[in-house]
């Protein structure tokens, strides 16, 4: 099984990474399997001090993937990046552990696995959820090699203050990530739980909350009508769109069982564009 890496910032919110080692995970929540919709939104692992996590990350150029701080900050080793769709239907985890943890994975072994490889890094200003003004809640992977996979289009500058008020609380962005879902378990409590498996790329849509200078707040829940559910822990780093462009990535959520708000971490802001654009 896969246990939930979770952590604890401003408003008491939780992160939303899984780790693939033990315990429950999670993703999106609602929603559909993704097929080949996004084949630019991949699976990234990796190791930090604490374990193996994966989250979500999207391909922006040949060698870059866009994703959340949370899932670069302190990685260790080399990333392993899978595009796959369908990663395993029922289990067990496909990806072989590093063989020292503690330096997490060597471009080697993530070659043997068949998967490609790439470095972390860490927007510089990332406040590890201590200050709503200087979130910065964005990392990239660079791939050592490059991939024939169409990029998918970042939104350009302020691209989102176009959306006063009431037009953003009636307007939906396409969330896609990696993980399971919420949902009740076909024996046992049935209360909606994170499930480990299947492990497959999925989408639904989200309605839009609350803009900030920072972040772009969204209702994740299954029952709105107006939308088709929401994002939950391994759905971290991946991408929220609106019209085809990239505004955002997966940043947070208020609720264990994710279906109240989320939040996603705005890429369409100056300081996030300046950096992500160094890599390019």
């Amino acid at each position: 099984m896969l246990r939930i890496r979770t952590a604890l910032a401003a408003l008491a919110v939780v992160l939303l990474a899984a780790v693939t080692s033990a315990g429950p995970a999670a993703a999106i929540t609602g929603g559909e399997p993704d097929g080949e919709d996004h084949p630019n939104v991949g699976l990234i692992l990796f190791y930090d001090s604490t374990g193996r996590y994966r989250c979500t990350a999207t391909l922006i150029s040949p060698t870059v993937l866009l994703t959340a701080a949370h899932c670069t900050d302190g990685v260790v080793g080399s990333v392993l990046v899978d595009f796959d769709s369908v990663i395993t239907e029922t289990g067990p985890n496909p990806y072989a552990p590093a063989a020292d943890p503690a330096a997490g994975y060597t471009d080697a072994e993530i070659a043997a696995m068949g998967e490609l490889s790439g470095t972390a890094h860490t927007h510089p200003d990332y406040s590890d959820f201590t200050d709503m003004g200087n979130w910065n809640d964005v990392g990239v992977v660079v791939l050592d090699e490059p991939v024939d996979i169409a990029p998918a289009p970042v939104a350009p500058q302020d691209y989102l203050d176009q959306f006063t008020p009431d037009v953003l609380n009636k307007t939906a962005f396409d969330v896609v990530g990696y993980g399971t879902e919420v949902r009740q378990a076909e024996s046992g409590p049935q209360k909606p739980t994170p499930l480990s498996y299947p492990l497959i790329r999925r989408q639904t849509s989200v309605i839009g909350q609350k803009l900030t200078p920072q972040i772009l707040q969204a209702n994740g829940n299954e029952n709105d009508n107006r939308a088709g559910g929401g994002t939950c822990f391994g759905d971290s780093g991946g991408p929220i769109f609106h019209d085809g462009l990239i505004v955002g990535v997966t940043s947070y959520g208020y609720t264990s069982n994710c279906r109240y708000i989320d939040g996603y971490q705005r890429v369409d802001i100056a300081g996030v564009q300046t950096w992500v654009n160094s890599f390019l």
